[in-house]
């Protein structure tokens, strides 16, 4: 019983450094915009030499995606509802 009061208690702490970390994200300022912001940046040094690095471009690729995922499933919510629900979240 112990181990599985001690797995509960290391999930509270996961979902509540998710909370946290989504909150802060909203914090940032138009987060849903994140996608389109890296794509620009990510261009921009593929046109330069740096981005020849064929490790370097898995990894923009990789940052994009992240990226879109976040701002896929918080897309349905507004800030505030989001907020609110971080808010919660990590109080419990």
């Amino acid at each position: 019983m112990k181990t599985e009061n001690e797995n509960n208690a290391n999930q509270n702490k996961i979902i509540e450094s998710i909370a946290r970390l989504v909150s802060d994200i909203c914090f940032d300022g138009e987060f849903k915009n994140h996608p389109e912001y890296l794509n620009e940046i990510f261009e921009y040094l593929l046109e330069a030499e740096p981005g020849n690095s064929r490790s370097l471009r898995i990894k923009m690729l990789s940052c994009i995606r992240t990226s879109k995922m976040l701002a896929k499933a918080l897309e349905p919510f507004s800030d505030e509802e989001i907020q609110k629900a971080c808010v919660k979240m990590i109080k419990a």
